[in-house]
């Protein structure tokens, strides 16, 4: 059977990394479920300068002082070790508009590797220090999955798709989403946040009894 599940992310969230790493332990606990994913957006910082703002100024604004903010990065980086991510806080210099990184994520839906685009942007930025915000970095990402550098730049340097992306990103907070990730499974229920492997069994298995019940094709929403 295919399971639908929409997820609502942003590339600049540590959770929605480590969100991501649990859905996947789930789905490979439940070999019999495949999945139609799509991701859409979800900005942490809408009001982000296009240029992005530096790390220190972000978390001076944020947190008020860096005790505060250490402990909660340390704290994510004890809970990413478990989900087998080694974050490198320290690499990141830039915090970045994610405008083109949804937008680039939307156009590789349209080539089957939105999935490989959106793992790529967690582990450029939280392991490398990737600036995902800059256009060049960007299409390096995308040419390194498979996607053609040139189509990648121009679509990136025209204003396709912007409006689209605030549109998805209003529509999300309209839905009531206040935070991300944010997993909507078969059109039907929803999970908010990284939860557990474990928060994901109850659904699926409910599904495939419900299947078995009354076999229907499912789809994801347009």
């Amino acid at each position: 059977m295919v399971i639908s599940i929409d997820v609502f992310s942003d590339p600049v969230c540590p959770w929605c990394f480590i969100g991501k790493r649990r859905l996947e332990e789930a789905l490979q606990a439940r070999p019999e479920i495949e999945t139609e994913i799509r991701w859409h957006c979800f900005q942490l910082n809408p009001m982000m300068p296009r240029e992005g703002m530096s790390r220190e100024d972000y978390l001076a604004l944020k947190f008020g002082n860096t005790d505060n903010a250490r402990k909660l990065y340390t704290n994510i980086s004890g809970i990413g070790e478990q989900a087998g991510i080694p974050f490198r806080f320290d690499r990141i210099l830039i915090i970045p508009n994610t405008v083109n990184a949804h937008r680039l994520i939307r156009l590789a839906g349209q080539h089957g590797l939105h999935n490989e685009i959106v793992e790529q942007l967690f582990i450029e930025y939280f392991l490398h220090g990737m600036d995902i915000g800059k256009t060049n970095n960007l299409i390096s990402l995308a040419s390194s999955q498979g996607l053609n550098a040139s189509e990648i730049e121009a679509y990136l340097k025209s204003s396709e798709d912007f409006e689209a992306i605030k549109r998805e990103d209003m529509r999300a907070r309209q839905l009531g989403i206040q935070g991300v990730p944010f997993f909507i499974i078969d059109r039907q229920y929803a999970i908010s946040g990284a939860q557990e492997a474990e928060a994901f069994y109850p659904l699926f298995d409910l599904l495939v009894a419900e299947a078995l019940q009354s076999p229907r094709t499912r789809a994801l929403p347009s």
